[in-house]
Protein backbone atom coordinates (compact mmCIF):
# COMPACT_ATOMS: atom_id res chain seq x y z
CA UNK A 1 0.00 0.00 0.00
CA UNK A 2 1.00 3.57 -1.16
CA UNK A 3 1.41 6.19 2.06
CA UNK A 4 -1.59 7.37 2.88
CA UNK A 5 -3.57 5.03 0.29
CA UNK A 6 -6.68 3.86 0.88
CA UNK A 7 -6.33 1.45 -1.26
CA UNK A 8 -4.92 -2.14 -0.74
CA UNK A 9 -2.54 -1.83 -3.52
CA UNK A 10 -0.97 0.90 -5.82
CA UNK A 11 -3.37 2.43 -8.02
CA UNK A 12 -2.52 4.07 -11.70
CA UNK A 13 -5.46 5.97 -12.79
CA UNK A 14 -5.27 6.78 -16.71
CA UNK A 15 -7.95 8.84 -18.35
CA UNK A 16 -9.08 10.65 -21.26
CA UNK A 17 -11.15 10.29 -24.75
CA UNK A 18 -11.94 7.43 -27.19
CA UNK A 19 -9.23 6.92 -29.53
CA UNK A 20 -6.76 8.34 -27.16
CA UNK A 21 -5.17 4.89 -26.92
CA UNK A 22 -5.66 3.88 -22.99
CA UNK A 23 -6.93 0.40 -24.15
CA UNK A 24 -3.74 -0.31 -25.82
CA UNK A 25 -1.52 1.31 -23.43
CA UNK A 26 -3.68 0.19 -19.90
CA UNK A 27 -3.36 -3.48 -20.82
CA UNK A 28 0.69 -3.44 -22.27
CA UNK A 29 1.62 -1.45 -19.03
CA UNK A 30 -0.42 -3.99 -16.80
CA UNK A 31 1.17 -7.04 -18.48
CA UNK A 32 4.54 -5.09 -18.03
CA UNK A 33 4.39 -4.49 -14.32
CA UNK A 34 1.97 -7.79 -13.66
CA UNK A 35 -0.38 -6.12 -12.29
CA UNK A 36 -4.51 -6.42 -12.74
CA UNK A 37 -6.51 -4.28 -14.92
CA UNK A 38 -9.89 -2.85 -15.29
CA UNK A 39 -11.15 -1.35 -18.48
CA UNK A 40 -14.08 0.64 -16.87
CA UNK A 41 -15.20 2.07 -20.46
CA UNK A 42 -15.59 -1.70 -21.33
CA UNK A 43 -17.98 -2.17 -18.08
CA UNK A 44 -20.44 0.56 -19.80
CA UNK A 45 -20.12 -1.16 -22.99
CA UNK A 46 -20.86 -4.47 -21.36
CA UNK A 47 -23.78 -3.02 -19.69
CA UNK A 48 -25.07 -1.62 -22.89
CA UNK A 49 -24.48 -5.11 -24.40
CA UNK A 50 -26.28 -7.09 -21.73
CA UNK A 51 -28.64 -3.85 -22.14
CA UNK A 52 -29.52 -4.83 -26.33
CA UNK A 53 -29.46 -8.51 -25.58
CA UNK A 54 -32.03 -8.74 -23.05
CA UNK A 55 -34.26 -5.70 -24.52
CA UNK A 56 -33.99 -3.33 -21.72
CA UNK A 57 -33.85 0.39 -22.87
CA UNK A 58 -31.58 3.04 -21.97
CA UNK A 59 -33.83 4.93 -20.40
CA UNK A 60 -34.66 2.09 -17.35
CA UNK A 61 -32.42 2.94 -14.84
CA UNK A 62 -32.89 0.77 -12.30
CA UNK A 63 -32.83 -1.92 -14.67
CA UNK A 64 -29.53 -1.18 -16.35
CA UNK A 65 -28.10 -1.15 -12.65
CA UNK A 66 -29.49 -4.81 -11.68
CA UNK A 67 -27.57 -5.28 -15.28
CA UNK A 68 -24.71 -3.84 -13.89
CA UNK A 69 -24.34 -5.38 -10.57
CA UNK A 70 -24.90 -8.91 -12.47
CA UNK A 71 -22.45 -8.86 -15.12
CA UNK A 72 -19.83 -11.67 -15.29
CA UNK A 73 -16.65 -10.47 -16.64
CA UNK A 74 -12.93 -10.86 -16.76
CA UNK A 75 -10.38 -8.97 -17.74
CA UNK A 76 -6.93 -10.41 -19.80
CA UNK A 77 -4.28 -8.41 -20.47
CA UNK A 78 -1.92 -8.30 -23.12
CA UNK A 79 -0.73 -6.58 -26.46
CA UNK A 80 -4.50 -5.86 -26.62
CA UNK A 81 -6.86 -6.02 -24.16
CA UNK A 82 -9.40 -9.00 -24.14
CA UNK A 83 -12.91 -8.39 -22.51
CA UNK A 84 -14.86 -11.75 -21.46
CA UNK A 85 -18.26 -11.23 -20.32
CA UNK A 86 -19.69 -14.99 -19.10
CA UNK A 87 -17.22 -16.70 -20.03
CA UNK A 88 -17.48 -15.21 -23.72
CA UNK A 89 -15.10 -13.12 -25.50
CA UNK A 90 -16.71 -10.17 -26.66
CA UNK A 91 -14.08 -7.74 -27.28
CA UNK A 92 -15.32 -7.15 -30.89
CA UNK A 93 -18.30 -6.81 -30.08
CA UNK A 94 -18.35 -3.83 -27.55
CA UNK A 95 -15.60 -2.14 -29.78
CA UNK A 96 -17.75 -0.82 -32.55
CA UNK A 97 -19.06 3.09 -32.35
CA UNK A 98 -22.76 1.94 -32.09
CA UNK A 99 -21.37 0.03 -28.76
CA UNK A 100 -19.79 2.88 -27.88
CA UNK A 101 -22.57 5.33 -28.28
CA UNK A 102 -24.65 3.46 -26.12
CA UNK A 103 -22.29 2.97 -23.39
CA UNK A 104 -22.27 6.78 -23.42
CA UNK A 105 -25.95 6.77 -23.03
CA UNK A 106 -25.52 4.09 -20.29
CA UNK A 107 -22.81 5.68 -18.28
CA UNK A 108 -24.76 8.94 -17.99
CA UNK A 109 -27.28 7.28 -15.45
CA UNK A 110 -26.38 7.92 -12.20
CA UNK A 111 -27.68 4.85 -10.75
CA UNK A 112 -25.45 3.03 -13.15
CA UNK A 113 -22.44 4.75 -12.92
CA UNK A 114 -23.26 4.24 -8.68
CA UNK A 115 -24.27 0.38 -9.23
CA UNK A 116 -20.36 0.07 -10.76
CA UNK A 117 -18.21 2.06 -8.50
CA UNK A 118 -17.67 -0.83 -5.83
CA UNK A 119 -17.70 -3.11 -8.57
CA UNK A 120 -14.38 -1.59 -10.47
CA UNK A 121 -12.44 -0.88 -6.67
CA UNK A 122 -13.06 -4.78 -6.47
CA UNK A 123 -10.17 -5.12 -9.43
CA UNK A 124 -7.71 -3.56 -6.60
CA UNK A 125 -5.58 -6.91 -6.95
CA UNK A 126 -2.13 -7.54 -5.77
CA UNK A 127 0.51 -6.45 -6.75
CA UNK A 128 -1.34 -3.24 -8.22
CA UNK A 129 -4.29 -2.00 -10.39
CA UNK A 130 -3.97 -0.60 -13.70
CA UNK A 131 -6.97 0.98 -13.98
CA UNK A 132 -8.55 3.06 -18.11
CA UNK A 133 -11.48 5.18 -17.80
CA UNK A 134 -12.87 8.66 -18.71
CA UNK A 135 -13.12 9.14 -14.58
CA UNK A 136 -10.83 6.87 -12.65
CA UNK A 137 -8.54 9.34 -11.30
CA UNK A 138 -11.72 11.81 -10.56
CA UNK A 139 -14.66 9.71 -8.81
CA UNK A 140 -13.22 6.00 -8.72
CA UNK A 141 -9.40 6.03 -7.96
CA UNK A 142 -9.52 9.91 -6.37
CA UNK A 143 -7.12 9.07 -4.40
CA UNK A 144 -4.56 7.16 -6.44
CA UNK A 145 -1.02 8.10 -6.72
CA UNK A 146 -0.59 8.22 -9.63
CA UNK A 147 -3.21 9.74 -12.48
CA UNK A 148 -2.63 10.42 -16.16
CA UNK A 149 -4.46 11.84 -18.80
CA UNK A 150 -4.43 10.67 -22.26
CA UNK A 151 -5.11 12.82 -25.32
CA UNK A 152 -5.15 13.14 -28.87
CA UNK A 153 -6.31 15.39 -31.88
CA UNK A 154 -9.88 14.42 -32.25
CA UNK A 155 -8.44 13.66 -36.30
CA UNK A 156 -5.36 11.62 -34.70
CA UNK A 157 -8.17 9.60 -32.52
CA UNK A 158 -10.53 8.83 -35.22
CA UNK A 159 -7.87 7.62 -37.69
CA UNK A 160 -6.42 5.09 -35.10
CA UNK A 161 -10.14 4.08 -34.16
CA UNK A 162 -10.79 3.42 -38.08
CA UNK A 163 -7.20 1.22 -38.64
CA UNK A 164 -8.11 -0.66 -35.64
CA UNK A 165 -11.98 -1.54 -36.70
CA UNK A 166 -10.44 -2.15 -40.21
CA UNK A 167 -7.89 -4.37 -39.00
CA UNK A 168 -10.67 -6.37 -37.24
CA UNK A 169 -12.69 -6.63 -40.54
CA UNK A 170 -15.24 -4.30 -38.98
CA UNK A 171 -16.52 -1.99 -41.57
CA UNK A 172 -17.06 1.78 -40.97
CA UNK A 173 -16.62 5.15 -42.45
CA UNK A 174 -13.83 7.58 -41.55
CA UNK A 175 -16.30 11.06 -41.49
CA UNK A 176 -18.95 8.95 -39.71
CA UNK A 177 -16.42 7.79 -37.03
CA UNK A 178 -14.99 11.13 -36.62
CA UNK A 179 -18.17 12.59 -36.18
CA UNK A 180 -19.48 10.18 -33.72
CA UNK A 181 -16.33 10.48 -31.52
CA UNK A 182 -16.72 14.12 -31.70
CA UNK A 183 -20.41 13.60 -30.49
CA UNK A 184 -19.37 11.74 -27.88
CA UNK A 185 -16.61 13.40 -26.48
CA UNK A 186 -19.42 16.32 -26.13
CA UNK A 187 -21.31 14.26 -24.60
CA UNK A 188 -18.83 12.87 -21.93
CA UNK A 189 -17.19 16.01 -20.92
CA UNK A 190 -21.01 17.91 -20.85
CA UNK A 191 -22.64 15.14 -18.95
CA UNK A 192 -23.97 16.34 -15.40
CA UNK A 193 -23.02 12.88 -13.75
CA UNK A 194 -18.75 12.43 -13.31
CA UNK A 195 -17.95 14.22 -16.71
CA UNK A 196 -14.81 13.67 -18.47
CA UNK A 197 -12.18 16.02 -16.76
CA UNK A 198 -8.30 16.07 -16.26
CA UNK A 199 -7.91 15.88 -12.64
CA UNK A 200 -5.74 18.81 -11.17
CA UNK A 201 -3.02 16.20 -9.91
CA UNK A 202 -2.87 14.52 -13.32
CA UNK A 203 0.06 14.25 -15.67
CA UNK A 204 -1.46 15.32 -19.19
CA UNK A 205 0.11 13.09 -21.77
CA UNK A 206 -0.48 14.38 -25.58
CA UNK A 207 -0.12 11.04 -27.28
CA UNK A 208 -0.94 12.42 -31.05
CA UNK A 209 2.83 12.40 -32.53
CA UNK A 210 3.95 9.85 -30.16
CA UNK A 211 3.84 5.91 -31.00
CA UNK A 212 2.32 3.04 -28.51
CA UNK A 213 5.86 2.12 -27.63
CA UNK A 214 6.70 5.84 -26.45
CA UNK A 215 3.49 6.35 -24.57
CA UNK A 216 4.19 2.92 -22.80
CA UNK A 217 7.79 3.60 -21.79
CA UNK A 218 6.59 6.98 -20.37
CA UNK A 219 3.85 6.40 -18.41
CA UNK A 220 6.54 2.87 -17.13
CA UNK A 221 8.85 5.23 -16.31
CA UNK A 222 6.29 7.73 -14.14
CA UNK A 223 5.26 4.12 -12.21
CA UNK A 224 8.54 3.55 -11.30
CA UNK A 225 8.96 7.45 -10.33
CA UNK A 226 6.09 7.26 -8.01
CA UNK A 227 6.04 3.17 -7.33
CA UNK A 228 9.31 1.98 -6.74
CA UNK A 229 8.70 -0.82 -5.72
CA UNK A 230 6.96 -1.95 -8.98
CA UNK A 231 8.71 -4.42 -11.51
CA UNK A 232 9.03 -3.75 -15.63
Amino acid sequence: MTEASPYPVPVIAIDGPGGAGKGTICSRVATALGWALLDSGALYRLVGLDAVRKGVEPENTMALAELARALDIEFLAGDEVVVMLGGQDVSREIRTENAGLVASQVAAQPAVRSALIDRQREFCHPPGLVADGRDMGSVVFPSAALKIFLTASVAERAQRRYKQLKDKGIDVSLSALSKDMADRDRQDTERSVAPLIACDDARILDTTSMSIEEVVAKVLEWAKEVFPQARA
